[in-house]
């Protein structure tokens, strides 16, 4: 089933969540959501409080149980409001990825939480597993600059890996490389479309934004020309995600 991402209003509240939970699934992943509604047959786990175009419908019976979000808020200190945009833009630059895009896979990962941790294991802001934490040579996952400077390292070789297919990169990141090889593309489950589709969207929302933002501003009547121009994006040594995920928004059945 395909995670919808559809106008919605607010529902009348039924067997909603107050804070945000992991659906459990019988398949052994699971789902972060902010709240969650039973509409006949399946349970619609919405994936933010702010957000209600985003969503995934599952089949009740899937579900095993609901488990809170045991995230734990203590030191070290969260990054400030300047020094993480600053961490993931020197990580990004250091391995010619967008900003954006590691942002938007920070915001879907851990929301930006320095010490979040998975109901499987995986820590900090882009929740790198044990494992793959040590195989990139980070000691401390809820180091801000350690995690960033990781997981940011660990999407470039998957971008490369599967060359520079943004889907299957993120598909793996969110799987590992072994589903998505064992399918041949995005493997058939509910956490992973959700996420996929989740990082996409985010990350064309910010450059269209970035876009409407750089637009040249229409001329007065007197026909005086604008003193700005419009600034003109760097060319990429590699080719970018980009164009990608704008051709495939959401993963393919």
């Amino acid at each position: 089933m395909r995670a919808c991402f559809l106008i919605v209003g607010w529902l009348a509240a039924a067997n909603c969540c107050s804070a945000a939970d992991f659906a459990v699934l019988n398949n052994g992943f699971s789902i972060r959501h902010e709240h969650r509604q039973v509409i006949g047959a399946v349970t619609r786990l919405y994936l933010s409080n702010t957000d209600t175009n985003g969503y995934v419908d599952v089949p009740t019976r899937e579900i095993v149980n609901f488990e809170p979000d045991l995230s734990v808020v203590s030191s070290p200190a969260a990054p400030s409001a300047n020094s993480l945009p600053e961490l993931v833009n020197t990580a990004s630059a250091r391995y010619h990825l967008d900003p954006d895009l590691v942002n938007s896979v920070i915001r879907a990962e851990s929301g930006f939480n320095v010490r979040a941790v998975s109901p499987k294991g995986a820590q900090g802001l882009m929740q790198l597993m044990p494992q793959t934490a040590s195989n990139l040579g980070v000691q401390n996952a809820f180091d801000p600059k350690a995690n960033v400077e990781g997981g940011t390292r660990y999407l470039r070789e998957l971008l490369e890996r599967y060359d520079f297919d943004l889907i299957k990169a993120l598909a793996a990141y969110n799987a590992g490389p072994q589903r998505v090889e064992q399918y041949g593309g995005v493997p058939p489950y509910y956490e992973t479309k959700a996420y996929v589709a989740r990082v996409v969207r985010d990350f064309n929302k910010k450059k269209l934004a970035a876009k409407t933002a750089t637009q040249p501003s229409t001329p007065n009547n007197s026909g005086s020309k604008s003193a700005g121009t419009q600034a003109s994006a760097p060319k990429s040594r590699k080719p970018t995600p980009q164009a990608q995920a704008k051709a495939s928004p959401t993963p393919n059945q």
